[in-house]
C-alpha cells in the first residue's frame, strides 16, 4: 500500500475508530489477484470484544462505501485486535502489555526475555525470570536501549495473586 494511500484511509478511518472508544493500531491493504483486503487493527486500554468490533467495523464500511478511499472494485474490509504475539512500537502497547512476558531485542545486542513490572516516559521496569531455581531479577530498560519488543504467548504461567490467596 502506498504511503499517500496510507495516510489517506488513517486520516478517514481514524476519527471514527476513536468516536467508539477504540485505537486505530494498523492499515493494511493486500492484494491477491484481483481480490483485495482492507486490514484495520484496532485496541484500546480495555482491550475491545465483539461488539465493539463489529460496531467499528459497520462504521468503517459504511464511511468507505461513501468514499472512493478504496478507489474502484470490490475489496474485503476486515476489522480485528492485535494478535496474542503483537509487536509493541508505541508507549500505550507497553503500558498495555504490563504484566506480560515480553522479548526484548537490545540495543547493545542480544535478546532479553522479561516481564513488564511498570512503565513511564522513559522505559521499563522489568523482571528477568529465574533459571534452575535462581530467584528473578529486576532489570530496568531505556526506550533508547530497546531496538524491538515483542509480547511472548504464555500457556502455563503460574498467577501469584491466586498462589498467595490459597
Amino acid at each position: 500500500m502506498s504511503t499517500t494511500q496510507s495516510e489517506r484511509l488513517r486520516g478517514l478511518l481514524e476519527p471514527l475508530v476513536t468516536s467508539q472508544g477504540l485505537d486505530l493500531e494498523e492499515i493494511e491493504v493486500d492484494s491477491v489477484g484481483r481480490k483485495r483486503v482492507l486490514r484495520v487493527v484496532v485496541d484500546s486500554d480495555t482491550g475491545a470484544d465483539l461488539d465493539q468490533i463489529a460496531d467499528v467495523s459497520r462504521v468503517l464500511s459504511a464511511k468507505l462505501d461513501e468514499t472512493d478511499a478504496m478507489g474502484e472494485g470490490e475489496y474485503t474490509l476486515e476489522v480485528g485486535t492485535p494478535g496474542a504475539e503483537r509487536l509493541l512500537t508505541e508507549h500505550r502497547h507497553y503500558v498495555r502489555a504490563t504484566e506480560r512476558l515480553v522479548k526484548f531485542q537490545l540495543a547493545e545486542g542480544g535478546e532479553l526475555v522479561a516481564r513488564i513490572l511498570k512503565v513511564d516516559d522513559e522505559g521499563v521496569d522489568t523482571e528477568v525470570p529465574g533459571v534452575k531455581g535462581r530467584k528473578a531479577t529486576a532489570r530496568r530498560l531505556a526506550f533508547d536501549d530497546i531496538v524491538r519488543a515483542r509480547v511472548q504467548v504464555e500457556f502455563s504461567r503460574k498467577d501469584n495473586k491466586k498462589e498467595e490467596e490459597a
